[in-house]
């Protein structure tokens, strides 16, 4: 409620600088208000970051601290590698030893459980649960917390300060192990780099070149517009260029690929994705990023247009509603209704439709509302059909 409309105010002055020091204040505010209730300056900062993490602003802000954030986290961990207490290793070898390898192997099977169950994939989820294995650098602020309040004593967090820190350290020799022995018998093909790096810019690009994609792309070819399309699948492509489609291997979410495809070149972006959470990291970054190109997205379905025109999208094709629509028209012309009248039948559905999904969008979060408008429209499309008829509506049930 307040950060929004404050950089907001703040971005169109167009000067990095004041941007950078807007963030800062932010971190430093928040921190002091955070210390004022008695709590740690460094919880506060955190909550400063998880507020920018949701802001609308944060890939600018990523942008802008990048030059300092190596800087600051060398800085972070010296001053972490300054209070680990050494001496305990030598003092409790197998204590300190077992629980570093106890926190590493109980956190990795949780993730990996975790990483089954959300990715479907046992090389993701073997890979998520190695290269996170470790213990997070916030422990060291609640340690230092725990010993300020006298939950714990000193000697207590020193071993568990030295515990993480060990994990940190074990992780990297962790992951070249698992690179080496354990990756390549789980992932049956070796990853690919992306290939995006079309020899000149063009007017639209098509991020995603499946089923939508593809017919996007071959009316674009027949009419002689130059298009660059984007796939993630690596499998995809190697496809469909048998077919002689020139289709780049890349991510249409990262920046890097975006730019590499001369998206600031381009005047339409044509996002086509199939998977939802993708295409709406990918139209984020557009957005953020790429301002003046007119976006086409794809909507799998309802509550996925929903978000997009939540975040500005003005051209939202429903991939499933025009495909109904034409085949009911079909449907229309085979029982015996006329083409010219089956046409206006769909023209004034599909008219109708729009309508109130724009209207629904409006109360989207409220259900009871919007099952009074799903009833209305309901009576108000039979009264629109009926009038072009000549007919007294009938009064739905």
């Amino acid at each position: 409620f307040v950060m929004r409309p404050v950089f907001k105010l703040v971005a169109g002055i167009h000067s990095s600088e004041v941007f950078t020091a807007t963030a800062l204040l932010v971190v430093v505010g928040t921190s002091l208000l955070v210390s004022r209730v008695g709590l740690s300056m460094s919880l506060g900062a955190f909550l400063a970051g998880v507020l920018f993490a949701d802001s609308d602003y944060r890939h600018e802000l990523e942008a802008d601290i990048e030059p300092f954030k190596g800087m600051l986290l060398g800085l972070f961990f010296i001053a972490v590698g300054m209070s680990v207490h050494l001496g305990l290793l030598v003092e409790r070898p197998l204590v300190v030893i077992g629980l570093t390898l106890g926190l590493v192997a109980v956190k990795a099977a949780c993730l990996f459980a975790l990483g089954q169950g959300a990715f479907k994939d046992r090389e993701q989820a073997a890979s998520m649960a190695v290269v996170i294995s470790q213990g997070g650098e916030f422990a060291f602020v609640l340690y230092g917390m725990a010993v300020g309040y006298q939950i714990l004593d000193r000697r207590t967090s020193d071993l568990l300060i030295l515990v993480v820190g060990l994990s940190m350290a074990v992780t990297p020799l962790l992951f070249a192990v698992y690179v080496r022995a354990i990756r390549p018998k789980l992932k049956a093909k070796v990853d690919r780099e992306f290939d995006v790096a079309p020899d000149e810019a063009t007017p639209v690009i098509i991020a995603g070149f499946g089923r939508v994609g593809q017919v996007v792309g071959r009316i674009l070819r027949a009419k002689g517009i130059p298009f660059t399309a984007m796939d993630s699948s690596p499998e995809h492509i190697d496809f469909i260029k048998k077919f002689g489609n020139k289709v780049f291997y890349g991510d249409a979410s990262r920046l890097d690929l975006l730019r590499a495809a001369k998206a600031d070149q381009a005047r339409i972006f044509v996002l086509a994705i199939d998977d939802v959470e993708a295409s709406m990291r990918t139209a984020e970054v557009v957005k953020a990023n790429f301002p003046h190109l007119t976006i086409y997205a794809r909507a799998r379905n309802r509550s996925h247009a929903y978000r997009l025109l939540d975040m500005g999208i003005k051209h939202v094709i429903r991939e499933t509603f025009a495909g109904s629509v034409e085949m009911t028209g079909e449907i229309l012309v085979d029982l015996g209704m006329q083409l010219t009248d089956a046409n206006s039948v769909l023209a004034r559905f599909r008219k109708h439709d729009e309508g109130l999904l724009l209207r629904n969008y409006k109360h989207v979060n409220d259900p009871k509302k919007l099952q009074e408008l799903a009833a209305s429209a309901r009576a108000e499309l039979a009264q629109i059909f009926a009038q072009d008829a000549g007919e007294t509506p009938r009064k739905s049930a």
